[in-house]
């Protein structure tokens, strides 16, 4: 079977977490770099990567990499690329996204229509063709310029992997599917522990740790670009993964999930998206305000992304609003908090220093992922409870 280096790009901040998850699928690691882990996998990679992880973005297949510093550069290397063991005749194929970062050549619209003029000189040589119909199927082109490294490599993926299939309507502010899924990963959180969001807003945090805890794999309920790539991975391919994966699944499982947000209607959009999930019964939701925050046991997790004035005139409300949760947190015995925000006067309201403070881009948005860590409970509590 056919060998691939593999991309998986990711939130910057989070390569770890993707790495460690590419290791548990069984995959060789072959480089780490900013936002994105290289990996070596065949096709069957390609589509258990797609279906199983939870904090990449997509899937891509290295087609191969150069240094170009001026666009003949550029043409000359992505012209001897071997794109006909991937684009058929009838291919449609394009360059769908250009990233430069410190490199000469920078215009990402330059770098597109040049690649593009490569890509079609070097299919005409091969098949005998100089006019394209490209009226078959889709194959996106991404290319990252690092310090004049061009990387050029297929999308396998299409729609990024944060969009699962299950949230059909969205709440204020929502965190993405794969961030919320990385953020739980760096957690001790297990199963068998408490987990509350006191603002779930669209219930992504709560579903996100069902589907953990039942072992759902996140691309379950959607479909990828490269299922139509049938000269590269077959149908079967498809079929084995998927009812390996479902094999897999443990609706059974025992969960204390929680999901708070002041705003009944918000509440009704997370049970609903739940429910598309397939996790509804694992989760309690709720509509209840931060002030409200309790629970009688000991040793749970909050993890939330609360407001953080993204919003004109939300500001203001901020301080008592981390105050609030501060309050409700110290009352809470021997629990862990985790949250993930943009507000820098968070500590400060919150009335306490996070023991671990991690830099995570949200987008374009710089966030902090503040991690106050609560005491390991007793072995006879963690086999009892």
């Amino acid at each position: 079977m056919q060998r691939f280096d593999l991309i998986a790009p990711c939130h910057f901040g989070l390569e770890a977490v993707l790495k460690k998850e590419i290791i548990n699928l069984g995959y060789e690691i072959r480089e780490v770099a900013d936002g994105r882990v290289t990996f070596a996998g065949d096709a069957d990679a390609v589509v258990r990567a797609n279906i199983g992880l939870r904090s990449a973005e997509r899937v891509l297949i290295k087609i191969g990499s150069f240094k170009a510093i001026t666009f003949e550069e550029l043409y000359q290397g992505t012209k001897s690329l071997p794109w006909e063991q991937y684009i058929p005749k009838n291919g449609k194929f394009w360059v769908k996204k250009a990233s430069s970062v410190k490199s000469k050549l920078f215009s990402p619209s330059d770098i597109q229509s040049i690649m593009k003029k490569a890509m079609v000189d070097r299919l005409s040589d091969i098949y005998g063709i100089r006019r394209f119909e490209e009226d078959g199927e889709s194959f996106p082109v991404r290319v990252f310029l690092m310090k004049d490294e061009v990387t050029v490599a297929l999308d396998t993926t299409g729609d990024s992997l944060h969009k699962r299939g299950y949230r059909k309507l969205e709440a204020k502010a929502p965190i993405a599917e794969n961030l919320a899924a990385a953020l739980l990963m760096l957690t001790p959180w297990r199963p068998d522990r408490i987990l509350v969001d006191p603002f779930c807003g669209s219930g992504t945090f709560p579903i996100e740790a069902a589907m953990i805890a039942a072992n759902v794999a996140p691309g379950m309920n959607r479909h990828f670009t490269a299922e139509k790539w049938t000269h590269i991975i077959t149908p079967q391919n498809w079929k084995d993964v998927r009812e390996e994966y479902m094999d897999e699944i443990d609706y059974g499982v025992e969960t204390d999930i929680q999901g708070y947000d002041i705003d009944p209607e918000v509440i009704e959009i997370a049970r609903i998206n739940a429910k598309k999930a397939g996790v509804e019964k694992m989760i309690h939701f709720q509509a209840r305000p931060v002030a409200e925050l309790s629970h009688r046991k000991k040793y749970g997790f909050i993890v939330t992304n609360p407001p953080y004035g993204e919003r004109i005139g939300e500001q203001k409300e901020l301080p008592a609003l981390y105050k609030t949760l501060g309050e409700r947190f110290k009352n809470l015995d021997s629990w862990s908090m985790y949250l993930i925000t943009a507000y820098d006067k968070a500590e400060r309201d919150i009335g306490k220093k996070a023991d671990k403070n991690r830099k995570i881009y949200n987008g374009m948005i710089k966030t902090y992922f503040y991690q106050y860590m609560g005491p390991k409970p007793p072995r006879r509590i963690l086999d009892n409870d």
